[in-house]
């Protein structure tokens, strides 16, 4: 490289680095420092009692996702168990929260919430629909297509 481009291709490559500079101090705070949107999500498999998986999906189906969602849960996805003896009497089923402490008070108030006191009474007249209910808290991984 001859002695005369070294100069403009310093002052080139200086241009460049004042640009990206000003680049990140002109844009807005929240552009420059925002996080990527963090999600916690639960797993959860519910055991039905005898003779009770149809009324359990039917809750589901009919009153408990819309629920979860005024209480800033989202459905992602339901699942049905293909084989025996699972497919007799299992749901699983995983939500998305903010955060686990958001899931606290997102369940709190899924209790708490009249309506779905009075849905649970009418669909468990006859006995509850479940006998056993797992939950587990997971991250995506890195290479997990879903976060």
């Amino acid at each position: 490289m001859t002695t005369t481009r070294r100069p403009k291709l310093v002052s080139s490559m200086l241009w460049f680095a004042c640009g990206v500079c000003l680049g990140d101090l002109l844009q807005p705070w929240s552009a420059v420092h925002a996080r990527p949107t963090a999600r916690v999500f639960e797993i959860r498999t519910y055991t039905a009692a005898e003779g009770k998986l149809a009324a359990l999906h039917a809750r589901f189906r009919d009153h408990t996702m819309a629920l979860f969602e005024k209480h800033g849960m989202t459905n992602v996805a339901y699942f049905a168990p293909q084989d025996a003896p699972l497919k007799e009497h299992t749901l699983i089923y995983i939500l998305a929260h903010p955060s686990r402490e958001a899931a606290e008070r997102n369940w709190k108030a899924f209790h708490d919430d009249p309506e779905w006191q009075k849905v649970r009474a009418a669909s468990e007249a006859q006995g509850p629909l479940t006998t056993k209910m797992e939950s587990v808290f997971a991250d995506p991984t890195d290479y997990s297509p879903m976060k």
